[in-house]
């Protein structure tokens, strides 16, 4: 640049240049063609792909009267190639507290299940994997937040607004009732005689109590965390918000009754077979009304390694069902169906969980129905 020209005429000459229409005329010696320097092409400030495609821009006002250009079509990047949004900065530890709290909660239901029945081999089951899940899950949360403490600060408030606050609570009053109910399991080693005589007496009944307390608790968590990643504002996550707590609520099921199957004699698997059904049928209608009913943004859940998981979590599902229906009388067959029900949970989880992940780091994904929203207003308005 020479130095006998200030930047200010510079600018005048690229303002007049756009006010004559000829926005890609030659620029003069020592000009930024195109613009001035660090603006994106157009010579506006903002990012490219927030501007609708093929509308025509008033330069207002102007001693030439205000001619309209030409925007040419936007491409969805951003400066320096960034994604509109920040992509969520949970890691796969996040993925597995979804289908840890998921387990959690579908275990202690198969267990209400087995009590009410008279199944102790499912009771029992149910009781111990809910105790094991529930405290897998407080660990990933733990780890997510960094330290112990913080969770112990979330109880300070709490915010029916919030799903996080929400959450936190429930797991909370899930997490004693759980464990109560896994400790009564153990009764039976204790001696007859003595104080711990007492405790043999005093625990079957109050852990009978605490796991119906914990079943009831059980729905709430396992689809809070649907709630929570429709709350936030990744796009395929948010516009699904109907569609995530069945998904998850279905995933819980399904995975409890993978712990009947294996754990349990053929002769005490019913509830487990008919959760297994119940499971299956909203997990698979979540996620076809996921894959389906978006539009773009379905697609991230299509494709990619999310479509991957979510496409094997659909074929163990519909394998776990199967092999719970017709191996009523094979235990190795109903252990193979539990086995693939857990695995589907987990293949489920994971793909709606980098499903979310892909959309917020493309930013058409952000684009185009933000567009698409503004159109139907302004038709609706017309």
């Amino acid at each position: 640049m020479s130095p006998d020209r200030p930047v200010g005429d510079l600018f005048r000459r690229f303002r007049d240049r756009l006010d004559a229409g000829v926005p890609g005329g030659p620029a003069g010696p020592g000009d930024v063609a195109g613009g001035s320097a660090g603006a994106p092409p157009g010579g506006s400030g903002a990012p490219a792909s927030t501007r609708a495609p093929g509308r025509n821009r008033r330069r207002g006002g102007g001693r030439r009267g205000g001619e309209e250009l030409t925007v040419p079509e936007a491409e969805f990047t951003s400066y320096y190639g960034r994604p509109i949004l920040k992509a969520p900065v949970w890691k796969w530890d996040i993925a597995a507290y979804l289908f840890t709290g998921g387990l959690a909660a579908g275990s202690s239901l198969l267990a209400a299940g087995g009590q009410l029945t008279g199944r102790p081999a499912l009771r029992r089951a149910g009781r111990v994997t809910s105790l094991v899940a529930v405290t897998a899950s407080a660990v990933f949360l733990v780890k997510d937040l960094g330290r112990p403490a913080r969770f112990h600060h979330m109880l300070r408030v709490a915010k029916p607004t919030s799903p996080m606050s929400v959450g936190t609570w429930i797991l909370s009053a899930f997490g004693p009732a759980a464990g109560i109910a896994a400790v009564a399991e153990g009764a039976a080693w204790l001696p007859e005689r003595g104080p711990l005589g007492l405790a043999r007496r005093l625990l079957p009944p109050v852990g009978h109590a605490a796991g119906l307390a914990a079943a009831a608790t059980a729905p709430a968590l396992a689809t809070y965390t649907g709630v929570l990643l429709a709350d936030t504002a990744v796009p395929s996550w948010h516009e699904a918000y109907p569609e995530l707590p069945t998904v998850f609520a279905g995933s819980a099921l399904a995975s409890g009754a993978g712990v009947g199957l294996i754990a349990a004699p053929t002769a005490q698997a019913g509830p487990a077979r008919r959760m297994a059904v119940a499971g299956a049928a909203l997990e698979l209608f979540g996620a076809h009304r996921v894959e389906t009913r978006l539009g773009l943004l379905s697609e991230p859940y299509r494709t990619g390694r999310p479509g991957r998981l979510l496409r094997a979590g659909r074929a163990l599902t519909a394998a776990g069902v199967a092999g719970a229906l017709l191996g009523r009388r094979s235990w190795a067959v109903s252990a193979l169906s539990g086995a693939a029900l857990l695995a589907a949970s987990v293949a489920t989880r994971f793909g709606i969980f980098y499903g979310g992940v892909a959309s917020a780091k493309d930013p058409k994904y952000t684009v185009v129905p933000q567009r698409e929203r503004l159109d139907r207003r302004r038709a609706a308005e017309g």
